[in-house]
């Protein structure tokens, strides 16, 4: 028998017409790991670009149903990004037509988007600047009809301990005792001489590239993302950003910085819990700092939270590209 060209294929739709095997409802089902390219929008109305990873899930609440339909998740996904720049309405558009093309399906749906976001930032002293790339994270989570909005960031800054600070200043004072004798005129000149030699400043102090990494959740009232103004509010209060473009006088510059903020990650992750706490735009938040230390093999890790528990599950993982959309 030959099938007639015009004749429309009925195509087998097994997760719609079997049952499951074993009965249950699902928390989340869905796709991760999906690439996408997205426009996100700055508040002076520039469009960044960036290749974007991500996550859509919708939970199972009819348990005799064998799946959900990830075709549907996909195709309104792609049309979503294509159409629109990335933002919190995008977002929230987005998960109302998941569940709508799930109607008695799911009653709840999960997105996250990971992208890379570039940004110009001026060299600390010099006349220069050069790019800085921060990873991002975007969570949008519709609970029924309720909107709930999530942003994960990276910022990395540098960390002097005090402890090594205070153990090198007591070898240079006593390699001065040693260079100069008690009770005898100094003469200004050697001293100064003295004080830019590698005899005289016999110790430095160990700093370390260190990470803060947060997941803040906003008020879903946002009509863009505030990226960069998170950037500032977090590099402003760690006050050692790492750097891009460096002259010699941006590196004298970010030395006296290290010099005048030594912290541990205590001070770092007190330093940040005091800055997300003046927004009131940040209902909830999870932070941690590591400072992977020049010193030991092993990190050096503070984490904060707004509450008890921070609304997070404060876990060994990263907010930041490690997925945590089950938190």
């Amino acid at each position: 028998m030959t099938i007639d060209e015009n004749t429309v294929r009925q195509m087998p739709d097994i997760a719609h017409e079997v049952q499951a095997e074993v009965a249950g409802t699902l928390e989340w089902v869905g796709m991760n790991e999906i690439e996408v390219p997205v426009r996100i929008e700055d508040g002076q109305g520039n469009t960044i670009q960036s290749t974007a990873i991500v996550t859509a899930y919708v939970n199972l609440v009819n348990p005799e149903e064998k799946g959900i339909h990830m075709s549907r998740l996909y195709l309104h996904l792609d049309q979503a990004f294509r159409d629109r720049a990335l933002a919190p309405a995008t977002l929230r558009q987005l998960l109302r037509s998941f569940l709508d093309s799930h109607e008695g399906l799911s009653d709840r749906a999960l997105v996250r988007v990971d992208f890379d976001y570039v940004v110009r930032r001026p060299a600390l002293a010099s006349d220069n600047e050069g790019w800085r790339r921060y990873p991002v994270s975007m969570i949008g989570i519709m609970n029924g009809a309720e909107f709930s909005l999530e942003m994960g960031l990276e910022v990395l800054y540098s960390s002097t301990c005090p402890c090594s600070a205070a153990l090198a200043r007591q070898l240079i004072q006593e390699q001065f005792e040693r260079d100069f004798q008690a009770g005898e005129p100094l003469d200004f000149d050697a001293v100064r001489e003295w004080l830019g030699s590698e005899q005289g400043i016999v110790a430095t102090p160990h700093s370390q590239r260190s990470a803060a990494e947060l997941r803040v959740r906003l008020l879903p009232s946002f009509k863009l993302f505030p990226i960069v103004e998170l950037i500032d509010l977090i590099e402003g209060s760690l006050k050692t950003p790492v750097q891009s473009t460096v002259k010699r006088e941006d590196e004298q510059a970010f030395a006296l910085l290290n010099g005048q903020n030594l912290m541990f990650c205590e001070d770092a992750g007190r330093r940040i819990k005091s800055a997300l706490n003046s927004d009131d735009r940040i209902l909830d938040f999870w932070a941690r700092c590591t400072h992977f230390e020049s010193l030991h093999p092993h990190n050096a890790v503070s984490v904060v939270t707004k509450g008890v528990d921070g609304g997070f599950v404060p876990g060994s993982g990263s907010p930041v590209r490690i997925d945590h959309s089950t938190d």
